[in-house]
């Protein structure tokens, strides 16, 4: 019933004000950026100590700032979930290395569909990019795209539009920004709308950085020297361990690199005259990971369903409708952006559960609560399994292309997997989960040994605190909240959505 109402409110909304596209329209253009692996705290914004970001931080200060924006706890689920607007564990993107399914209908598929051009340029991530791949950018929606399997650092190697990988030499963020600007201008001459999805490889480890990025935090506390973490090696692509201020120098660096190309493409929409009626939106895939957390307000870290596995910057610049600074302390996640910019281009949303909800209440500044739960699972059911699964698609199809610096298993290079499940059995529900309201979140499992857990996070955002035994109704009522959507997640892993 929940997604029943939730689709009906979204293609209400969708068909509010929806008018053809193109400059004398009110459809905007739309640039999703993703930072990966870059937490919420990492920004100058939300006032970290050393990191300089001033283009996100005047994004921030211009546009609506999303202060409690969630992802997923890693990489390719949060990936899968922008693109379908869906939970990844319905079509076993569970984690790093897990493609889609072709039969996912994404935001690409929807706004190609209503006139957008769209192009994709960095981290996919979802499958390899490489021609023949029934889930490269290509077959995912994109008419064109520039992308790299999994991670980059300085000089990427990366494939255009599937083709043979080709090295390209410079910082990675501005090669992907003046791929994407090469791209946008050819739309505007075409006098066509754009769908632009610019995923960077920073600030990821192993990491990188321009001498006068690096030169901006020498001066970073000697104290860090203390603490050795582990990463991986440019040099050997094996796991090694550094002082972790020598690490964050480098990491920071990539962060401020990044931040600049925003910054680039910014002026780049200023000078094109395309400023105005384009949506800017930019959000981190995963919370901080464990190479570049120090001192932390909240709890957890990459990977876990704490707050600092999951909570990320977002930031929306559109100056045409925001034309006023708002911040937004509203729940909001990555799997709203597909219904949210459906909506905006007049798109029609897929006939299958969703779990994200429309914004545009919130961007027009109507929004004060969210009203959905919003749930997080990290899946842990089949992984016991001593049997092999069924691959989904041919193994031959998952074998990736594009190397990078970590080498795993040998290989330079990523394959990936999707697998049929085979039934659904008690165990399946099992692994670290949470459901996050208005007013509280529950996590199940979050770490092992904890059990249940419930936290108010207006008054505890480090979960500190865990309320449970003292609101036994709301645990009760949020744990078989988030059981019945494991269900539904469930029926759609069998593959139940796809028509037969």
């Amino acid at each position: 019933m929940k997604q029943l109402i939730t689709l009906s409110l979204l293609l209400l909304a969708s068909l509010d004000g929806a008018e053809p596209s193109g400059e004398n329209s009110s459809r905007p253009n739309i640039i999703l950026l993703m930072g990966d692996d870059h937490g919420w705290e990492e920004v100058g914004y939300n006032g970290h100590p050393y990191i300089k970001t001033p283009f996100l931080d005047e994004m921030a200060a211009s546009g609506l700032r999303l202060d409690n924006f969630y992802a997923q706890p890693v990489c390719s689920p949060t990936r899968g979930n922008v693109l379908t607007g869906r939970h990844p564990n319905r079509y076993g993107t569970f984690t790093p290395g897990r493609s889609l399914r072709p039969e996912e209908t994404t935001v690409a598929h929807l706004l190609r569909d209503a006139g957008y051009g769209t192009g994709h340029f960095g981290k996919w991530h979802v499958g390899p990019v490489k021609n023949g791949s029934p889930t490269n950018p290509g077959a995912m929606g994109f008419d064109e795209w520039l992308s790299h399997d999994n991670f980059f650092e300085m000089d990427p190697v990366l494939s255009r539009n599937g083709g043979k990988p080709k090295k390209f030499y410079g910082e990675s963020s501005e090669i992907l920004i003046d791929e994407a600007i090469n791209y946008i201008e050819k739309k505007k001459e075409a006098d066509a709308p754009f769908f632009t999805v610019i995923w960077f490889g920073s600030p990821h480890e192993p990491y990188s950085g321009m001498e006068t990025d690096l030169a901006l935090y020498r001066d970073l506390p000697e104290n860090y020297n203390e603490v050795e973490v582990s990463l991986t090696s440019n040099e050997t692509g094996q796991r090694i361990k550094r002082p972790q201020r020598e690490v964050l120098i480098e990491r920071y660096a990539e962060i401020t690199a990044m931040d600049r190309s925003i910054g680039k493409l910014r002026n780049a929409l200023r000078t094109l005259g395309l400023k105005d009626n384009t949506l800017l939106w930019y959000c981190g895939d995963n919370g901080t990971p464990p190479s570049g957390l120090t001192e932390s307000q909240f709890r957890g870290l990459k990977g876990k369903v704490y707050e600092n596995g999951i909570r990320v910057p977002g930031v929306i610049e559109w100056p045409k409708e925001i034309n006023k600074p708002r911040v937004s302390t509203v729940n909001a996640v990555t799997s709203d952006i597909l219904p949210t910019l459906c909506a905006l281009a007049g798109a029609k949303i897929p006939d299958v559960p969703l779990d994200g909800i429309n914004l545009v209440p919130l961007l027009n500044g109507k929004m004060t609560k969210r009203g959905e739960a919003i749930e997080f699972w990290n899946f842990r059911g089949s992984r016991g399994d001593k049997s092999s699964p069924k691959p989904y698609l041919d193994p031959e199809l998952q074998k990736g292309t594009t190397p990078l610096a970590k080498k795993m298993g040998g290989l330079f290079t990523r394959n990936f997997r999707n697998d049929h499940h085979p039934e659904i059995s008690e165990k399946d529900f099992l692994g670290p989960r949470a459901i996050l309201t208005d007013d509280f979140k529950l996590v199940i499992d979050g770490d092992k040994g904890t059990g249940v857990e419930l936290f108010d996070l207006k008054k505890d955002c480090g979960e500190k605190n865990n309320i449970a035994e003292g609101h036994p109704n709301v645990v009760e009522l949020l744990s078989k909240q988030l059981r019945d959507w494991q269900g539904g997640v469930m029926n759609s892993l069998m593959g139940r959505d796809y028509k037969q």
